[in-house]
């Protein structure tokens, strides 16, 4: 018997980013378990991941070609030759740009996987090529970095594992214990050389549970909190004058605004007690270090970009950015520009070309107005008909019987139903590839442990066979997978990558990028009142505005739909929806459910169990009712990534979302959603 193990790294769409190994009989991967050797994992992997070879051999995988025999969304498929699906692709992509141009073809790809390369890479060389419209925005991330640009200049953050040496910590919109889980020993740590640990957040999480203190603002309401805050800070004299004065610019312009944000004021909005704000400020402003640790959540209402721009402003009036342990952690994947240049993969010409953005799939394939309307959709690393806002606009736009749509999958998703041609995808087991993280400072090398299993083939493998089939001929379109990463990487010695399973980014150890200012700014220094955002419209201070989808933004919708809806993620084995379809992680967290507080239960004759109807003007959905006390009342949520199946119909969670973009950085508001509820009969 042949055995060996391999390292690698963990692919998914998570801050964590964990090392693994796996290992392998006769070529066959029999057990996979964390790294013990990679500083951030500690050997550690998430209930999800332990679980990974379920996928990997899944009797439902996706092993073949296969072209749709039925209607639209029925599932139906014939599965043929490599030959014959590249053939049928070129053809109707060739038909469509000779009437339509290169545009009427759009790409649609997220963070299936977070690889460099099989994220993308040659994909933009080949779209480029072929002239097509350019995708644009982000479902997370975008928001939050340039929010936090707005203020420093740049998204750089701290190192969150310094967090470890942190006195006060203030876990703030995260759900740390859940979707950050590899952080917390080194809170933990913190915790047991004293630091208190408080969560914010619109829900009372299991993180949340295991704080030192909870405060729960209503949703999108956080810088209404935060301004008051900062005009706690300044009215008592918490303020670090000397880091003032010589790192930022616009305090007094601050200090004018804040000053109109009294506790009181901000209790009105937020929903948390004065007095408690007062605790909070004086808490921040006294405690040195002191760590915010923040996500990507808070980002998902129509002023995200605002909550990272006046979060980031905090840690500049407290000099906390001075301490180890101090300052902002949010993702640090921008560091790794230090060692990883992805521009490397980008086409000659292509910023010319119409951008449609991410998050507005739907709207893009059902707008009769669109010039050239979208003719050709091609889909790899997501299922946007579950994971996309306005999903009921999506799933009509697929449904359309002059759309070609193309998907790249390990399963038949909801999304790969509507298609015309799916190509089978390889797990991270079966491919190569270098794994930058945005949760810690680590570069992760995952080397493939087993051959691709039928006749999948990486994501970069597919764009040079549908290049060839087109009769493409430019090098670059065929370049190898370990030359691509290779051209991407500047400082790292490949051979040692590949031999350790990781490296850290070219940074210090201990990571203070602005204790002595030079922030990426122009003049250097924090950008409390910013020129920038008023030459492009945007209020140049902080400033709490409600969302037009919410109570306080609408009062005629919400008079209609009184009930702001939350869409966490929820579960312990399954991400997004990449697990939720397995039998051994989704049916074993209980399927979709509407949770509510128990006086919006009780004003509604609503009991535990119920059979509910959600419901607003885009969609519809019926599920259970689980009735709790970890919402506030006029909050409800649906848990995130289930497919239709689980919902017993059509509709998912996200086909009840807000589509608004955000105020800017291109996100989406999913979480300024208002929705009504009733029981079933």
């Amino acid at each position: 018997m042949s055995v060996e193990t391999v390292l690698g790294t963990c692919h998914h769409d998570c801050p964590d980013t964990c090392g693994w190994i796996a290992t392998v009989e006769d070529g066959i991967a029999v057990k996979l378990r964390g790294n013990p050797a990679h500083p951030y994992s500690r050997g550690e992997l998430c209930p999800k991941v332990n679980r990974f070879l379920h996928r990997v051999y899944s009797p439902d995988r996706l092993l073949q070609p296969l072209i749709r025999s039925g209607p639209k969304g029925a599932g139906l498929f014939e599965p043929v030759s490599w030959n014959a699906a590249l053939d049928r692709v070129a053809e109707m992509v060739r038909e469509i740009v000779a009437i339509w141009g290169g545009e009427a073809v759009l790409p649609w790809w997220d963070a299936g996987t977070q690889g460099l390369i099989q994220m993308s890479s040659l994909d933009r060389r080949f779209f480029g090529r072929l002239g097509a419209s350019r995708l644009v925005g982000s479902l997370c991330g975008g928001t939050a970095g340039a929010g936090t640009a707005a203020t420093n200049g740049t998204g750089l953050a701290a190192d969150p594992m310094s967090i470890r040496f942190s006195k006060l910590i203030l876990l703030w919109a995260t759900n740390t214990k859940l979707t950050n889980r590899h952080l917390w020993p080194f809170i933990e740590e913190a915790k047991a050389n004293g630091a208190e640990v408080v969560v914010i957040d619109p829900i009372r999480t299991s993180t949340a549970q295991a704080a030192d203190w909870f405060i729960q603002p209503l949703p999108g309401t956080d810088v209404a909190l935060m301004l008051a805050m900062m005009n706690v800070l300044i009215r008592d004299d918490l303020v670090d004058s000397e880091y003032v004065e010589d790192y930022t610019v616009g305090y007094e312009e601050l200090a004018d605004r804040v000053a109109g944000w009294p506790p009181e004021r901000a209790a009105d909005a937020c929903g948390v007690p004065a007095l408690e704000i007062e605790r909070l400020a004086h808490a921040y402003g006294a405690k040195r270090p002191a760590m915010i640790r923040t996500l990507i959540g808070a980002e998902h209402h129509e002023n995200g970009a605002m909550f990272f721009r006046t979060l980031a402003c905090l840690p500049a009036l407290t000099g906390s950015w001075r301490d180890r342990g101090g300052g902002l952690a949010r993702s640090v994947g921008s560091w790794a520009d230090r060692n990883v240049d992805d521009a490397v993969f980008d086409w000659p010409g292509s910023a010319s070309r119409r951008t449609i953005n991410m998050n507005h799939l739907g709207r893009a394939l059902t707008d009769s107005n669109l010039d050239p309307p979208v003719k050709a959709l091609f889909v790899w690393n997501g299922n946007p008909a579950v994971t996309v806002p306005n999903a009921a606009a999506i799933r009509q736009g697929l449904e359309r019987e002059d759309l070609f749509t193309v998907v790249s999958e390990q399963f038949m998703t909801d999304t790969a139903r509507f298609a015309d041609v799916v190509f089978p995808a390889t797990t991270q087991l079966e491919q190569v590839d270098l794994v930058p993280s945005w949760g810690h400072l680590y570069l992760g090398w995952n080397e493939p442990a087993i051959e691709p299993l039928g006749e999948a083939v990486p994501n970069t493998e597919l764009w040079r066979r549908l290049s060839r089939a087109m009769g493409f001929t430019e090098t670059e379109l065929f370049e190898g997978d370990e030359s691509l990463i290779s051209s991407a990487l500047t400082g790292v010695n490949l051979e040692t990558l590949r031999a350790d399973g990781f490296v850290r980014v070219d940074v210090p150890e201990d990571l203070r990028p602005y204790a002595n200012g030079s922030f990426g700014t122009p003049h250097g220094k924090v950008e409390l009142f910013s020129r920038t955002l008023a030459e492009s419209g945007h209020d140049p201070l902080p400033d709490f505005i409600p969302a037009r989808e919410s109570p306080a933004g609408d009062p005629d919708l919400a008079a209609r739909y009184p009930l702001v809806l939350l869409t966490p993620k929820h579960h312990t084995r399954f991400l997004n929806s990449s697990y939720s379809h397995l039998p051994k992680h989704g049916p074993v967290e209980g399927g979709p459910f509407v949770e509510l507080d128990p006086s919006n239960a009780q004003e509604r004759s609503i009991g535990e169990g119920d059979l509910l109807e959600i419901w607003n003007d885009r969609a519809r959905l019926r599920l259970p009712a689980r009735i709790t006390n970890r919402l506030r009342p006029g909050v409800v949520a649906v848990p995130f990534g289930w497919w239709s199946d689980h919902h017993g119909g059509r509709a998912t969670a996200n086909s009840l979302t807000n589509d608004t973009l955000t105020d800017w950085g291109g996100g989406v508001a999913y979480s300024d959603t208002l929705v009504e509820i009733g029981k079933v009969g």
